[in-house]
């Protein structure tokens, strides 16, 4: 089993153009169907540098274009930035068109200039996302309703009953007991063994049943590339993974928790922590594998990696990984 995420960063310095990145995405999406691939997942965040995609639904809508019944899912969409009425609307659509196939981590998100340029208060953002995600739900009544001095009507109405499938994203007491509250399941982050816990005993509170919960297990790589000469690999893509690493630690800052997370300061670095970006051979890969019940998660583009690095990565997996897992 594999699963696919794109973030779309394209770095100045890169050497792949963002309209060649989306590209490859796009024929990646139908290449992975073609060989079983569980899920595509694709992330939104704004005012990035390096051009972090910043539309998650359009590509999304994309790749349900081309392709007919891998899983899509947005992780994150980070709700409080939208007005929760097109949201709805676009999500809907979304899900007529892809046949109910598209889901949804939905976050309060962390970075306090994407909620400036939206004209939003980081700091009330919990309170916020609570009213969009009842505007969701109301929305796909199909009922009309009053948001915020407004009159509205969301349609047309999903395929999906009660609309798109949501989990609660997020690595805290508040984001697990908001999951509880709505009767969503939840995504966490990893590293806080107890999270799962507080969860299922907030939904046993409200006298619901908990929902799916879904955590990264310790040691599992996220970013996994395959190569017969790991070495030279390392020397090609490592500055496109440890780009990738620094953007997002930056991003987080030393508060913010994630299994995801790395700290490294040089490509050398990242190798040596063996951590959630890897470059194994296939016979590493296959072992590896199977100690997570033979899943591999894999970013194709990490960081802006050209495409034909890229597709050796993926080409080889499907050759030599995939078959013994």
């Amino acid at each position: 089993m594999f699963l696919m995420r794109f973030d779309m960063r394209a770095p100045a310095w890169g050497a792949a153009r963002p309209a060649e990145l989306y590209a490859a995405a796009l024929e990646m999406a139908v290449w992975g169907e073609e060989r079983g691939c569980m899920q595509i997942v694709v992330c939104e965040h704004h005012a990035s540098d390096d051009g972090y995609l910043p539309s998650p639904l359009v590509l999304a809508s994309a790749m349900a274009g081309r392709t007919r019944t891998t899983p899509i899912q947005v992780a994150a969409l980070i709700v409080p930035l939208h007005d929760p009425i097109e949201l709805a609307e676009d999500m809907a659509v979304l899900d007529i068109v892809s046949g109910g196939r598209v889901s949804y981590v939905t976050a309060v998100g962390y970075r306090a200039e994407e909620y400036e340029m939206f004209g939003q208060s980081l700091r009330g953002r919990g309170k916020r996302m609570d009213r969009c995600l009842e505007a969701l739900r109301q929305g796909w009544t199909g009922e009309a309703f009053d948001f915020e001095g407004r009159r509205v009507r969301v349609t047309p109405m999903p395929t999906t009953p009660g609309g798109p499938t949501l989990f609660m994203g997020g690595n805290s007491a508040a984001a697990a007991r908001r999951a509880a509250r709505f009767g969503m399941g939840m995504i966490a982050q990893g590293d806080n063994p107890e999270l799962q816990g507080l969860y299922e005993q907030a939904c046993r509170d409200l006298g619901n049943e908990p929902g799916m919960y879904i955590a990264p297990p310790a040691g599992l790589a996220t970013s996994t590339f395959i190569a017969e000469d790991p070495d030279r690999a390392w020397s090609e893509l490592g500055p496109y993974l440890l780009h990738d690493a620094q953007a997002y630690a930056a991003w987080m800052g030393s508060e913010h928790r994630s299994s995801t997370k790395s700290v490294a300061h040089s490509v050398d670095e990242l190798r040596q922590q063996n951590g959630p970006y890897r470059i194994s051979t296939p016979e590493d890969a296959v072992a590896y594998g199977k100690q997570f019940g033979g899943l591999v998660l894999t970013q194709p583009l990490c960081g802006g990696l050209p495409p034909d690095l890229a597709w050796q990565s993926l080409e080889l997996m499907a050759q030599k990984v995939l078959p013994e897992l």
